[in-house]
């Protein structure tokens, strides 16, 4: 059951948005932002100038034998919403972006976990407020930084005046047969689909269309071949990234290209880096060949 009242959440997220940079709760990383163009991609890659006190904060418990989950209990200044009865809606606490929320279940579950159908409910019932672009990062391999399930959602379009991701262009070439598709300028094993938008108006219905759409991706990229059909761990890494219009599902073979970390967000054309020396690693392979050699390369 929906708990967040409709046309509330953009209201919610600007005024705990400010009341935690206030007093000092959300952590924003600073960034310079550029583009590289390669494959028919203007990637965004940001250049963080902060980074170090991000690590030093996660480094520091982990110095000690902890591994503090940070969304049990989460903090009380960084709550925007209850979504449902199986999930909240949170500040990510270290934004690289703006208004960077986080969908998080009540109750510890693994982000080895298939998502379910109260996973998608949750995140429809935030896409139904603002137009943003959802995406997981399942599990370590795929970039996630934490155990306990939770996906994320950032407002569109990424870059003032832009499409609503870089990598949007080439999505024009999607090539498709019973529904799922592919798009040939991406060198790596990957599902796309398109979204219908007279199904998703009621968010339920949105949430049943999109759940088993997934399921179909994660049988497309080879991740679906379960013993038991019940089974609810994954077999393997991926990223999933969707919007109101279309959904994109990326298996992973490694977290890290060099010393940089790829999550979902590399995969639709935004990439961070920590330093001059990442960036010229990125310039120098090019940013699809990043893409190509953490994910699955054809």
């Amino acid at each position: 059951m929906i708990q967040l009242e409709r046309g509330t959440l953009w209201d919610k997220t600007l005024e705990t948005t400010a009341r935690a940079i206030r007093i000092g709760a959300l952590k924003p990383i600073i960034t310079e932002g550029m583009f590289i163009y390669d494959c028919g991609v203007d990637f965004l890659v940001r250049i963080i100038s902060s980074l170090a006190r991000k690590a030093e904060e996660k480094g520091g418990s982990e110095e000690r034998g902890e591994r503090k989950n940070p969304f049990l209990p989460y903090e009380n200044e960084l709550f925007v919403s209850n979504i449902s009865e199986t999930h909240v809606c949170l500040l990510n606490k270290f934004n690289v972006i703006d208004h960077h929320l986080l969908i998080v279940t009540r109750f510890f579950e693994d982000q080895d976990m298939l998502l379910n159908e109260q996973d998608f409910e949750a995140i429809w019932a935030c896409m139904a407020e603002f137009e943003g672009l959802a995406f997981y990062n399942g599990g370590e391999s795929a970039g996630a930084s934490q155990r306990h399930k939770h996906l994320q959602m950032i407002p569109m379009p990424l870059v003032k005046n832009g499409p609503g991701v870089p990598i949007e262009p080439l999505f024009r070439g999607a090539v498709f047969e019973g529904g799922l598709g592919l798009i040939p300028d991406l060198p790596f094993v990957h599902s796309f689909v398109r979204l219908v938008s007279d199904d998703l108006g009621q968010i339920p219905k949105a949430a049943g269309i999109t759940y088993l759409l997934y399921r179909r991706m994660l049988e497309a990229v080879g991740l679906n071949s379960f013993v038991d059909p019940e089974e609810t761990r994954q077999i393997g890494p991926y990223n999933l990234i969707f919007t109101r219009e279309w959904m994109l599902m990326v298996p992973r073979s490694v977290e890290f290209f060099g010393p940089i970390s790829i999550n979902a967000l590399g995969f639709v054309g935004a990439l961070l880096v920590k330093n001059r020396q990442e960036l010229e690693l990125v310039k120098e392979a090019g940013g699809m060949t990043v893409l190509k050699l953490t994910a699955i390369a054809l």
